[in-house]
């Protein structure tokens, strides 16, 4: 195997696939990226046996074909250190890998192609296109709310729903709630599935190309996306995510409207001085006006008002600073729309046209 090829043209590729290898392996050849050559076309495979990454990159000109497997963290520091514009010349030498650019040469050790293990093919039950933008847009509206080595192991991913009406994400870590939705043509019938949060954060990177496509296949056990120089496939968590439509409030009667930008400065205002590990901050809702209040062990306290547009009954109530922040940091509209039954009930948080995103906090007690 060899190939002649730019640092910037290996370099990205790289970078990705080698994010999805794990540092720690058990079996060696997983932290090797697969190198394969086939006329003029470079390909790069990653994996953790969960997640797997092909990256293709078209060369310049006919390499001498062949596979082999090299350490992915060891290439790709090597690709950064080179200067830019460097040319990289890639070439077996019987069990080593011989890398040249320029001055410059290194021999890195290799593991055989044949015990690189390939993710089981899958075959798509349901197929569908949508732009890379849209898909972008409702991962990143969502992944912010997905659980963190809960052992609730199914809220350690995203839910991806589709439905008549499109696609839907939903991620939860039982004390907050984000759910965005997209318009989509394809599939037929209804599905479920949960996406590892690993699995949502890597599947996030690749979406760089706003306006072009990315075709994702659906199974039981695992989503692949494809796109035009990469395809990522994950296996599925094996488990039923809750009935989330029960944890959405119905009804509140008591609205509020604000100035996003303005809400996300007091919220980080008053962030400063709340408890560093519970993260509590008290709300006070009166007519055409919310106090925002916060204190730390330390009896050092915040203070904050800000005019709304609100005109029902004083509410007080507590909630976690940091939730509120996120879904600040998320919504892209110039104002906020807040929603509660009563000082005990969960916040719900969305657009005032309502919009493709709705998000739920829970209260806390203080």
């Amino acid at each position: 195997m060899k190939f002649v090829i730019s640092r910037e043209a290996l370099l990205r590729p790289l970078q990705l696939v080698a994010g999805v290898v794990e540092k720690r392996q058990t079996l060696p050849v997983l932290s090797n990226v697969l190198l394969e050559v086939e006329g003029q076309q470079l390909s790069l495979t990653g994996t953790d046996l969960e997640v797997e990454l092909v990256g293709r990159v078209t060369l310049d000109e006919v390499g001498q074909e062949g596979e082999i497997t090299v350490p992915a963290k060891k290439l790709m520091d090597i690709c950064r250190s080179l200067p830019d514009g460097a040319q990289i010349e890639v070439e077996q030498d019987e069990q080593r890998v011989n890398v040249r650019s320029g001055r410059s040469r290194f021999t890195l050790s290799t593991l055989p192609a044949t015990e690189f293990p390939n993710v089981e093919s899958i075959s798509g039950e349901q197929e569908f296109t949508l732009a890379q933008g849209s898909l972008r847009r409702v991962i990143d509206r969502t992944s912010f709310a997905m659980a963190q080595q809960d052992v609730r192991y199914y809220l350690n991913g995203m839910l991806f729903e589709l439905s008549a009406t499109g696609l839907r994400t939903v991620s939860t870590d039982g004390h907050r709630l984000a759910t965005c939705n997209v318009e989509i043509s394809g599939p037929d019938t209804a599905q479920q599935i949960i996406l590892p949060r690993k699995g949502v954060l890597e599947l996030a990177k690749l979406l760089t190309d706003a306006e072009a496509s990315v075709a994702l296949s659906l199974s039981t056990n695992h989503l692949r996306a494809h796109t035009e120089n990469f395809t990522f496939t994950s296996k599925l968590v094996d488990g039923k995510f809750p009935d989330y439509n029960r944890v959405i409030p119905k009804n509140g009667s008591n609205v509020m409207l604000a100035d996003r930008a303005e809400l996300r400065q007091v919220f980080n205002r008053t962030a400063i001085l709340s408890n560093e590990k519970y993260r509590g901050v008290r709300l006070v809702l009166e007519p055409d006006l919310l106090k925002v209040f916060a204190n730390n062990p330390e009896q050092e306290e915040a203070e904050e008002s800000v005019g709304v547009e609100y005109q029902g009954d004083a509410l007080e109530m507590g909630f976690n600073v940091s939730y509120l922040q996120d879904v600040m940091g998320v919504l892209d509209t110039s104002q906020v729309k807040m929603t509660l039954s009563d000082a005990n009930s969960s916040a719900l948080l969305e657009e005032p046209e309502g919009g493709d995103a709705m998000y739920v906090v829970m209260p806390m007690r203080l």
